[in-house]
């Protein structure tokens, strides 16, 4: 399992080389934000989460040395080192997709056929404006960023608590997977069709926005990607905006799909959810197209099955949870609802 993953790390990261070759920049972490601060913050949520995860196991009196006694029996250290393995190949991905998207900048932008397409989509208008109009321009403002900006986290939380709360490592692998190949062809479409996207193709529809962090950011990214161009080889030079296809609405799919492919009902319900907030947010605040974010439910869908392929994922599906025993064993037994992750 970890082999075959690792593979298509190491496939993709020989890609990332190749093409840091072709334009003549070296593999960049500006301030280590992408690469060895999302280590360290992952190693912290796993100590949390393995925590959290032991109390829930241990079903005599809860106390310091049974818990301890629950954690130690079930992270052994061979299971130690797969889950590290693990989560180090889905950082390496990570790492390697930021590196590409920044070099995306020198590809000639193709915002003008994006915005095409949406107008065809929906018979002439933008949809942006007419989301504006709907929903109006104040208090949706700035409950969607809330929506968007949750994006992080969610995607922090849940790459770790995946592998943590999963009876079985390879069930959580299977996520990890799904979502290392939603980075892979995230890039890609980046590359298909070069874009940045509504906000710089077509500012005057967000105009009417009030000021937030949203215009910020993108006035910021705008900045990275004049830089780059302007002084490629400086050490500090990194871009950080392209819009087809989105991947908010990608992986956030992806994590939606992983959770039904699991049985858990509720945790599917909610984030369905949270993936239509997102869904409107990208478009309501300038970040991308319709079709961008149609990309982005097609990319996810294709992950999940290529992460299940990648794994070997021995069930098309789950009929449920496995229910677990005492001090971290695990039943065979199919449970039904949404009482483990």
């Amino acid at each position: 399992m970890v082999l075959r993953l690792w593979a298509v790390v190491a496939a993709f990261a020989a890609l990332t080389v190749v093409r840091s070759a072709q334009v003549a920049i070296g593999l960049r972490d500006p301030h280590g934000a992408i690469l060895l601060s999302r280590v360290a913050l992952s190693a912290g949520i796993f100590v949390v989460l393995v925590v959290i995860d032991g109390a829930w196991r241990t079903t005599s009196r809860r106390t310091l040395r049974s818990v301890s006694r629950t954690v130690r029996e079930r992270w052994t250290g061979r299971r130690l080192a797969e889950a590290g393995l693990v989560l180090l190949g889905y950082h390496v991905v990570y790492f390697c997709y930021h590196n590409l998207k920044s070099w995306d900048v020198f590809n000639q932008p193709r915002d003008q056929l994006l915005l095409s397409w949406d107008r065809w989509l929906f018979l002439g208008h933008s949809p942006a404006a007419l989301l504006h109009q709907t929903l109006g321009v104040h208090l949706a403002a700035y409950v969607l960023l809330v929506v968007y900006e949750s994006f992080s986290t969610l995607v922090s939380v849940s790459v770790v608590a995946a592998i943590v709360f999963a009876d079985r490592l390879r069930d959580g692998a299977v996520f990890i997977a799904s979502m290392v190949w939603v980075w892979i062809l995230g890039v890609t479409s980046y590359y298909a069709i070069p874009s940045l996207g509504p906000f710089w193709s077509a500012p005057h529809t967000f105009s009417a926005l009030p000021h937030t962090m949203v215009q910020d950011t993108q006035a910021r990214y705008l900045t990275q990607r004049a830089d780059l161009l302007a002084h490629p080889h400086a050490a500090g030079s990194f871009a950080q905006v392209s819009a087809f296809a989105s991947l908010h609405v990608g992986v956030t799919s992806v994590i939606v799909l992983t959770a039904s492919y699991f049985g858990l009902r509720w945790t599917t319900r909610v984030l369905t959810v949270f993936l239509c907030g997102t869904i409107l947010a990208t478009i309501y605040l300038g970040w991308h197209f319709a079709v961008d974010d149609v990309a982005g439910l097609a990319i996810a869908w294709v992950s999940v099955r290529l992460g299940r392929v990648t794994v070997g994922a021995k069930r098309s599906s789950p009929s449920g949870p496995l229910v677990r025993l005492p001090a971290g064993g695990v039943s065979e037994t199919p449970a039904h609802g949404d009482n483990h992750t």
